[in-house]
């Protein structure tokens, strides 16, 4: 690992230790430090990592327009810089792409994720994690666009990808049985949902001595659960991501 691969793994986990504790405001304090230096040293290469995760930041947090902003600056470093071709701004790609797609903006997400989609599909195995992460979130922006039967499509082919990643299947099935209400409404979709909704309660289940990625996920699957009436679970799932945080 070269020396500027091992200074960007420090950032990382001096930033993930914040995340794992919900100390939001330790966690942008110190990736906006990072990221003066950065800029200052014209390192690219841990600016645009630095960007990618202020973009998510501020996704978590709802702060739109410095979501927005971070989106903006970023792709147009790429541009500038020539990068727009390689796995790593594939990823930002991804990563700007879901900016968009959770603050109303599909139209503009769904190009991004083709981009993405595009390099990820040419460069890495198709039995690459990333490109499970991929159709997952692309496969949301598909949902919104209406595009039910090519997010069906990608979301089975995630689930193909992260055989291994059973947390990251069982929110492919929360995600599937919100597209599957999105297309034919709550009634009728009734039986999918609740078939969706089983499978994924199985795979969240047996992780007693969890990390925050637990955690995180715990938070992200609740309100599903509630959503369609599982209160129970919302709550025993909220309560454990309580727990691994306070035990952080």
């Amino acid at each position: 690992m070269t020396q500027a691969n091992n200074y960007q793994k420090e950032i990382l986990n001096t930033i993930d230790s914040y995340l794992h504790k919900n100390d939001y405001k330790n966690a942008e304090k110190q990736l906006l430090n990072y990221l003066a230096q950065a800029v200052e040293n014209i390192d690219f290469s841990t600016e645009i990592l630095l960007r990618n995760e202020l973009m998510g930041l501020y996704r978590k947090l709802g702060r739109r327009d410095e979501a927005i902003k971070t989106v903006e600056s970023v792709l147009n470093l790429i541009k500038e810089k020539k990068l727009q071709n390689n796995v790593g701004s594939a990823t930002t790609y991804l990563n700007s792409a879901t900016v968009y797609k959770a603050f109303g903006m599909p139209e503009k997400s769904i190009v991004l994720f083709e981009k993405a989609k595009k390099i990820y599909e040419e460069k890495l195995s198709t039995n690459d994690e990333r490109l499970g992460g991929l159709y997952n979130n692309m496969a949301l922006t598909l949902v919104d666009l209406k595009r039910f039967d090519e997010a069906e499509f990608l979301n089975k082919k995630a689930i193909e990808i992260m055989k291994n990643k059973p947390l990251e299947i069982a929110v492919t099935y929360l995600n599937m049985a919100s597209a599957a209400e999105a297309e034919t409404g709550l009634l009728e979709a009734h039986e999918k949902i609740s078939q969706y909704l089983k499978k994924a309660k199985v795979l969240l289940e047996g992780y007693e001595n969890s990390d925050g990625y637990y955690a995180f996920v715990c938070e992200k699957c609740a309100s599903v659960f509630g959503y369609y009436g599982d209160f129970l679970y919302d709550e025993e799932l909220q309560s454990r991501a309580r727990r691994i945080y306070e035990g952080s």
